[in-house]
């Protein structure tokens, strides 16, 4: 079938089982051969081919609300809304977005890159349908992996309560973005293997009725059989106490299974639970056999071999290079323990995992529990590693404001993808961090200008005992530059000068160094001088060094790769206030106060004008101003 010409997915309704099986294989080519170029959440989308065709075929969308958790396995509903003609523009700037899009398609009805937040949506969604007194289906699909989170399970907790009547797909595949852990996993796992359990009343009352004699007796009693009989199938049990109908285990890849099942869902007037089950990777054997989440999103892949097409970059990848020297000091120091929300791939803790089994804990999509974990660990004198992103540390905001700040606890964050991560858009942007954490009493905030500053400040931050500490450290690789054999401690709050000058100051840290230093040595072609900083210690500041600049009365420039309000060149617009130079001239370059969509790095930054050529611009007025004054 030309996937380019669908432009809906009415056409669905008219194809018999086998035209759907073709139209199967046709949508898993598609996307095999266009992820291999742009790359993307190949995996997912492989596992939900049939399930989502299935939604489309028996739902009238966007009528019908079919509410996609995380978003990464929208891929498929996206061809089925008219969209495959924009597959080569796939996470690119300005193109298709790898997440649900309002501005893209009347068929996305809710925007998510974060997990566990499709049920909340849909009782809303269910309460407003009723309000308003309309008649639809509301339709959440949530990964197993998902349903661990705890915002999941309060919404589950709600619907059941209230009865609201929707239909709860749980496509499980037994992976998040790594295999999934936990109790809950493994009460799926039971029902996985029990076989169906599926009951409608009025099935079973027709079928009571059929008795000679006591027939009519026997349905009036038909309730209570039909409660008596749940507990003879333990399978559906934790759901069915919840307030959910349960239906399944279903075979995710079979029309006839899904059809079947998703008929009785609709009968129901209350809450029900299709329990599915998918291959994560179906229909292409590298993606299928993964067994730790590589295939779950990736760059470009040679699709004939499964094969990556790989960087040219040699330098470590900061994520590794932070977890390897929190294993390096863990094989001398027993009090380390690492602990991830379900990222133990993405935060490359393989290595620590299988050294320390007994000290690596990943919890699942918990970022929550995660934080308090940590902070119980502290209390008894142990060196916890807290490895998540920053868009994901969001999600833990009141804990490590309440448990881990609060009471001044010596736990290690590292926060991975802080600032620009390109292609995952807006949801995964790590640039509000700096911003929600600056205002925390008691927290350090540090970020390295390159990998060799890194070690030493991850050394730094496993060596202080002060309270908490955190690294940000950004996507992807490091400079490649020399690393020293020994670790040591960086003073906390010290600065360090990368060139003097005299004309103006540019305070910076992290990825904006080497743009900060591009535009110094092109400002010194030009007859400008201009220092240089390396501001490493975010919080807290180095206020004898900032004193010095604002004495010389040298105009300021600070570079951040986060967001402004609140952010580093606040801090030191608020600082100079407090030590009383009200007259300091100081601007500011970072994220503007919107969020930033997916594309390249270097894109994105050119489109908000965070470049050297700002830079030298900037500091150019800054200049001029200054030999006015003078």
């Amino acid at each position: 079938m030309d996937l380019l010409s669908i432009k809906d997915p009415s056409f669905l309704k008219n194809l018999s089982i086998k035209e759907l099986e073709s139209l199967s294989k046709d949508v898993r080519s598609f996307l095999i051969d266009k992820l291999s170029q742009t790359g993307g959440h190949i995996g997912p989308n492989l596992g939900v081919v049939e399930l989502t065709i299935a939604l489309h075929k028996c739902f009238d969308s966007p009528k019908d609300k079919i509410i996609w958790d995380v978003g990464h396995q929208s891929y498929v509903h996206k061809i089925l809304t008219g969209r495959a003609c924009q597959f080569d523009t796939l996470r690119k700037h300005k193109g298709l977005c790898g997440f649900p899009k309002m501005v893209e398609s009347e068929h996305d009805v809710w925007e998510t890159g974060h997990s566990s937040t499709s049920l909340s949506a849909a009782m809303g969604m269910a309460v407003a349908r009723n309000l308003k007194g309309e008649k639809s289906h509301i339709i959440p699909v949530i990964g197993d992996g998902a349903l661990t989170g705890g915002m999941a399970l309060e919404a589950l907790n709600h619907i059941g309560h209230e009865k609201e009547k929707m239909i709860v797909i749980l496509n499980d595949n037994e992976m998040s973005i790594a295999p999934n852990v936990g109790a809950i996993h493994n009460v799926l796992g039971r029902m996985r293997t029990a076989g169906k359990y599926n009951r409608a009343k009025d099935e079973l009352e027709v079928l009571l009725k059929k008795i000679p004699a006591v027939g009519n007796q026997l349905a009036g009693t038909a309730e209570r059989i039909k409660d008596s009989l749940k507990y003879m199938f333990v399978p559906g049990m934790f759901f069915e106490e919840l307030g959910f109908t349960y239906l399944g285990p279903v075979d995710g890849h079979n029309y006839e299974d899904l059809f079947e099942n998703l008929a009785y869902a609709k009968k129901y007037d209350g809450p029900v639970l299709l329990h599915v089950l998918t291959k994560k990777g179906k229909g292409y054997r590298p993606a299928e056999n993964d067994k730790i989440g590589t295939w779950h999103g990736t760059g470009p892949y040679k699709t004939e071999t499964g094969d990556f097409v790989k960087s040219s970059n040699t330098a470590p990848a900061w994520s590794s290079l932070v977890s390897e020297t929190v294993r390096r000091i863990a094989r001398d120091d027993k009090r380390v323990v690492a602990i991830t929300p379900a990222m133990p791939v993405g935060s490359k803790l393989e290595g620590f995992a299988k050294e320390f089994p007994d000290r690596m804990f990943d919890v699942g999509i918990a970022e929550q529990h995660a934080a308090t974990f940590a902070a119980g660990l502290a209390t008894q004198k142990m060196k916890p590693f807290f490895a998540i992103y920053s868009t994901f540390l969001q999600r833990a905001y009141d804990q490590v404001v309440h448990d881990i700040c609060r009471q001044n606890l010596n736990v290690f964050m590292g926060i991975d993808r802080a600032g620009l991560v390109g292609a995952d858009g807006e949801t995964h942007q790590g640039v509000f961090d700096i911003a929600f954490l600056r205002s925390l009493p008691n927290l350090v905030l540090m970020m390295p200008k390159d990998e060799n500053e890194g070690q030493h400040l991850v050394y730094t931050a496993l060596n202080y005992d002060d309270g908490p500490i955190a690294l940000r450290f950004p996507r992807g690789n490091g400079l490649g530059v020399p690393m020293d054999k020994e670790l040591r401690t960086i003073p906390i709050g010290s600065w360090e000068e990368l060139t003097d000058g005299e004309d103006a100051a540019i305070l910076t840290f992290g990825t904006t160094i080497p743009m900060a230093l591009d535009a110094a040595a092109a400002l010194a072609k030009q007859g400008i001088s201009v220092k240089v900083i390396n501001c490493r210690f975010i919080k807290p500041l180095d206020q004898k060094m900032l004193t010095d600049i604002l004495k010389s009365e040298m105009p300021i420039l600070t570079i951040e790769e986060a967001v402004l309000q609140g952010g580093f060149g606040s801090f030191i617009l608020e600082t100079a206030n407090d030590l009383g130079f009200h007259g300091a001239r100081i601007e500011r370059i970072g994220i503007p106060d919107q969020f930033i969509e997916h594309g390249n790095v270097e894109e994105l930054l050119e489109e908000i004008e965070m470049t050297t050529d700002s830079v030298i611009s900037t500091i150019k007025t800054l200049a001029r101003q200054k030999e006015k004054r003078a």
